[in-house]
C-alpha cells in the first residue's frame, strides 16, 4: 500500500530544491522509490514510536491479520443436522404419520361413498363421449389439422405449395383410412368374440369400463365429475425475489439505498428451504440494520409478500442483530388446524416432566415443566389470558399429587371447572368473604412454606441432595412435600387492595422467591401488566412468563422481562385475532411465539371430572373439592379509621397524607410499616374521605401546600358507619 506521507515527501523535497539559492549540486545520485519505500516499510515499528506525530498505517499490509486459525475456525462452526428434528422426534414423526394416515383414510372413505354418484354422472356423459370420440376420429383420417396450411397456400396463390401439401394430405388419409378399418374391424370381432365367448361377469366389466371411458371423454371442464376430499391450502413457493421485494417495500433507508444502487439489500446465508408448513429464509440484513427494524415493519412485511399477516413471523437469530430468520408458514397460525392435544381425552401429568401446552408456528409441541417456577400471564383483555391459566391449571389437575389452589377474582368462573372438581382451595369474586378466604389461604401457605424448608432442611444428603423437592420426595406422602400450584386470574385485585394488598403483596413475593424449590408454584395473571398490578419483586424473580397481546412497551417489558421490546420481543405486533398467541419465555430457551391448547369449557369439565376421578382412586382428593371449609378467617383486630383519629389530635384540624403515615407506622409498625402519603389516600378512599391540599411547614419552617386530610372528615366516617350522624 502506498503510504500518504510519500507524495507530500516528495512535493516538499521539489519545493526545497526550488527555493534553494545554492546551485544545484550536477552530481547528485538518482533515487529509485520504489526501493526506498521498501525500505521504508521494513523500518522497525521501534523508530516509528519514537515520534507520536508520525503518520502510521491503518491498515499495514506488512502485519498479517491476526485470527483463529483453521481448527479455531471449524471449532466455532455450526453443523447443521444430519438427520431433520422432525425425524429425531418420535412424537412429531408419530402425529405427521397420523396426518397422513387420516388424510388418505379420510379421501378413500370420502370417493367411495360417493362412487355410484360418479357412476351415474359419467353414464350420462357417455353419448357426449362417443360423439366426440367418433368426430375427432373422423377428423383425424381426413387430416383436418393440415386443413389451415393448405388455406394459407391457396390465399397466397402458390400453386406449387399447395400440390405438395395436397399429395402429402392424400397419402395420409389413405393410411389412416387403412387403419381407422382395420381398428373397426378388429373392434367389432374382439366385441363379437366376448358377446359370444366371454362370461357375464366379464361381459359387464367391459361394457362399463367403455362407458366410463366414455364418459370421461365427454366431460365438461366447468363440471367436474369427481369432487376433492379435501381442499388444500394452496401457498405460493417463497423465492429470493419475493423476499428482496418485500423488504425493500419496508421503507428502511440502507435497504433501499443498497437496491436502488443495484444491490440486493439483503444476504442470502442459506438456501430457502421447506421447514415445517412453511418456508424458512435466513440472512444478513445491511450494516445498522437490526431485526428489530424488521419485526416493527412486519404488516408491512407481509403485504410485500403477500401473505396473511399470521403467516410472517421474522425472527433474530442467535449469532448477532443483523441476522434475520424469516418463517412464512402455509396457513395463518391462528385458524391452521393444530394436532390434538394429547391429554385432552387420556393420560396423566408427572409435574416434575416438561408436558405439552401449546405449539410454535411451525406447528411443533412446546413444553412446559411447571415444577421449580414462579409464572405471570400478561394480556389486553379478550386475548386468551384466563384460558391460558386454566390449561396450566388442568395440566397440574392432572398430577394427583398436586395440591390446587385457584382464585377467580374476576368473578365470571371461568375456573369454576378446576375448582369445583379439584381445587383444594378455591374463591371467586373480589368481596370481602372472598378477599379474607385468599388471605388465610396465602397465611397458611406461607406457614407451609417455612414447614417444608424445614423439613428439606433436615433430610439426608443422600435423600434430597440438591436442597429441593424432587419427584420421589413428593410421592412420600409422610414429608408432605407434594407439588402446590397456586393460580390467580386478576391478581391485581389482590394487591391493589386497600386493607390487605401489601400483606397479598408480602407473602406472594416470599412464595414467588423461596416457594418453588420447596414445591409451591404461584401463576398469576393479569389484564394490567403494570407496577401496581405486578409489583416488581414478583415480576423480577417469575421465572416462566406469558404475554399475549399488549399495547405497550411498559406492558410488554413488565411481563417480559426489562429491555424485552428491545431486543425485538415485542407482544404488541400480535393481532386483534391472535387469540392465545403469546410470547413464552422459560424452559432454558429464548422468548418463543407459541399458540396454546384451546380448551373450551365444555372441555375444561371434561378433563377436570377425570383428573378427580383419578384423584378418587388414589384418595388424595381434598379441601374445597370435597366440600370442606377451612377455618373463617376475620378482618383485621384493628380500626384504621380510629387509628387515623388517634394519631392526630384535635388540635391539628388538617394534616399532610405523609405524616399520617409516619405516625401509623409508629402506632402499629407490623400493619403500617413502609406506608407512604399515597397508602393512606388509597386507604381511606373506600371509606369516602378525600385528599385535598393543606398547607403546612416543613421541620425547617418552610411553608408549602401537601396533599392532606381534615380530622372532621374522619369523624363524620365513623359516625355515618356507626349510623350515629349526629356524632360528627
Amino acid at each position: 500500500m502506498k503510504h500518504p506521507d510519500d507524495d507530500n515527501e516528495l512535493f516538499n523535497r521539489l519545493e526545497a530544491e526550488m527555493t534553494d539559492d545554492t546551485a544545484p549540486d550536477m552530481g547528485a545520485d538518482v533515487v529509485d522509490l520504489d526501493k526506498a519505500r521498501a525500505a521504508r516499510e521494513s523500518t522497525p515499528r521501534d523508530s516509528e514510536s519514537a515520534d507520536p506525530t508520525a503518520g502510521r498505517l491503518v491498515d499495514d499490509p506488512a502485519v498479517k491479520a491476526a485470527g483463529p486459525g483453521y481448527l479455531g475456525r471449524l471449532a466455532a462452526a455450526k453443523r447443521r443436522d444430519v438427520v431433520p428434528l422432525w425425524l429425531r422426534s418420535v412424537a412429531e414423526l408419530k402425529t405427521a404419520s397420523a396426518w397422513v394416515a387420516r388424510h388418505y383414510a379420510h379421501t378413500a372413505g370420502y370417493h367411495a361413498l360417493r362412487s355410484p354418484v360418479y357412476a351415474a354422472r359419467l353414464t350420462m356423459q357417455a353419448p357426449s363421449g362417443a360423439a366426440k370420440f367418433v368426430g375427432g376420429t373422423m377428423r383425424w383420417a381426413a387430416d383436418r389439422e393440415g386443413e389451415p396450411v393448405r388455406l394459407a397456400a391457396v390465399r397466397r396463390e402458390d400453386a406449387a405449395e399447395y400440390l405438395k401439401l395436397s399429395r402429402q394430405r392424400d397419402g395420409r388419409v389413405r393410411l389412416r383410412t387403412l387403419v381407422m378399418v382395420l381398428g373397426m374391424f378388429v373392434g367389432l370381432g374382439l366385441a363379437l368374440a366376448l358377446y359370444v365367448m366371454a362370461p357375464d361377469w366379464l361381459q359387464a366389466v367391459s361394457v362399463g369400463a367403455l362407458v366410463l371411458a366414455l364418459g370421461m371423454n365427454g366431460r365438461k371442464a366447468d363440471q367436474p365429475v369427481i369432487h376433492r376430499a379435501v381442499e388444500i391450502p394452496k401457498a405460493s413457493k417463497l423465492t429470493s425475489d419475493i423476499v428482496l421485494r418485500a423488504l425493500g417495500a419496508l421503507g428502511i433507508p440502507a435497504i433501499s439505498q443498497a437496491q436502488a444502487k443495484g444491490r440486493d439489500g439483503f444476504e442470502f446465508t442459506a438456501p430457502i428451504t421447506r421447514d415445517g408448513p412453511g418456508w424458512r429464509a435466513t440472512g444478513e440484513l445491511p450494516y445498522g440494520v437490526t431485526v428489530t427494524d424488521i419485526i416493527e415493519k412486519r404488516e408491512r412485511l407481509a403485504s410485500g409478500l403477500r401473505r396473511p399477516l399470521g403467516c410472517v413471523w421474522p425472527e433474530a437469530a442467535p449469532e448477532h442483530p443483523g441476522r434475520l430468520v424469516l418463517w412464512v408458514g402455509d396457513q395463518d397460525m391462528n385458524t391452521a388446524k393444530k394436532p390434538a392435544w394429547p391429554l385432552a381425552k387420556t393420560g396423566t401429568v408427572d409435574l416434575f416432566k416438561p408436558v405439552s401446552f401449546g405449539t410454535d408456528q411451525r406447528g411443533r409441541w412446546v413444553d412446559i415443566t411447571l415444577m421449580f417456577i414462579a409464572g405471570v400471564i400478561g394480556a389486553i383483555p379478550r386475548m386468551g389470558k384466563t384460558f391460558l391459566l386454566r390449561l396450566l391449571l388442568l395440566i397440574a389437575a392432572l398430577d394427583p399429587r398436586a395440591e390446587v389452589h385457584s382464585y377467580d377474582m374476576k368473578g365470571t368462573g371461568d375456573l369454576d371447572p378446576v375448582g369445583n372438581n379439584v381445587s383444594h382451595r378455591h374463591a371467586a369474586g373480589d368481596d370481602d368473604e372472598a378477599i379474607l378466604y385468599a388471605l388465610g389461604d396465602f397465611r397458611a401457605m406461607r406457614e407451609e412454606l417455612r414447614r417444608r424448608v424445614k423439613v428439606i432442611r433436615s433430610l439426608p444428603r443422600d435423600i434430597c441432595p440438591e436442597n429441593k423437592v424432587t419427584s420421589a420426595l413428593a410421592d412420600k406422602r409422610s414429608l408432605g412435600l407434594h407439588p402446590i400450584v397456586v393460580g390467580v386470574d386478576e391478581c391485581q385485585v389482590l394487591f391493589e387492595h386497600p386493607e390487605h394488598g401489601k400483606e397479598f403483596e408480602e407473602i406472594a413475593t416470599d412464595l414467588v422467591k423461596r416457594g418453588p424449590a420447596t414445591g409451591i408454584v404461584m401463576l398469576l395473571a393479569t389484564q394490567r401488566p403494570d407496577a401496581k398490578s405486578l409489583p416488581t419483586g414478583i415480576s423480577a424473580n417469575a421465572s416462566a412468563r406469558w404475554c399475549l397481546k399488549v399495547m405497550g412497551q411498559t406492558e410488554n417489558d413488565m411481563v417480559l422481562g426489562t429491555s424485552a421490546y428491545k431486543r425485538g420481543v415485542r407482544a404488541t405486533m400480535f393481532a386483534w385475532g391472535d387469540k392465545g398467541i403469546h410470547y413464552f419465555v422459560g424452559e432454558g430457551a429464548d422468548a418463543r411465539i407459541v399458540s396454546s391448547v384451546y380448551v373450551d369449557a365444555p372441555g375444561a369439565d371434561t378433563i377436570a371430572e377425570r383428573a378427580r376421578g383419578i384423584r378418587e382412586k388414589a384418595g388424595l382428593l381434598s379441601g374445597f373439592a370435597l366440600g370442606e371449609a377451612p377455618e373463617a378467617v376475620t378482618g383485621p383486630a384493628y380500626d384504621l379509621l380510629a387509628d387515623v383519629v388517634a394519631v392526630v389530635p384535635e388540635a391539628e384540624e388538617r394534616v399532610w397524607n405523609e405524616r399520617i403515615a409516619a405516625r401509623l407506622a409508629e402506632l402499629r409498625p407490623d400493619v403500617y410499616g413502609g406506608w407512604k402519603g399515597e397508602n393512606v389516600t388509597s386507604a381511606l378512599k373506600p371509606h369516602g374521605i378525600k385528599t385535598r391540599d393543606v398547607a403546612g411547614s416543613t421541620e425547617d419552617g418552610t411553608r408549602t401546600t401537601r396533599r392532606g386530610i381534615v380530622r372532621a372528615d374522619v369523624l363524620k366516617a365513623i359516625a355515618e358507619r356507626n349510623e350515629k350522624p349526629g356524632a360528627a
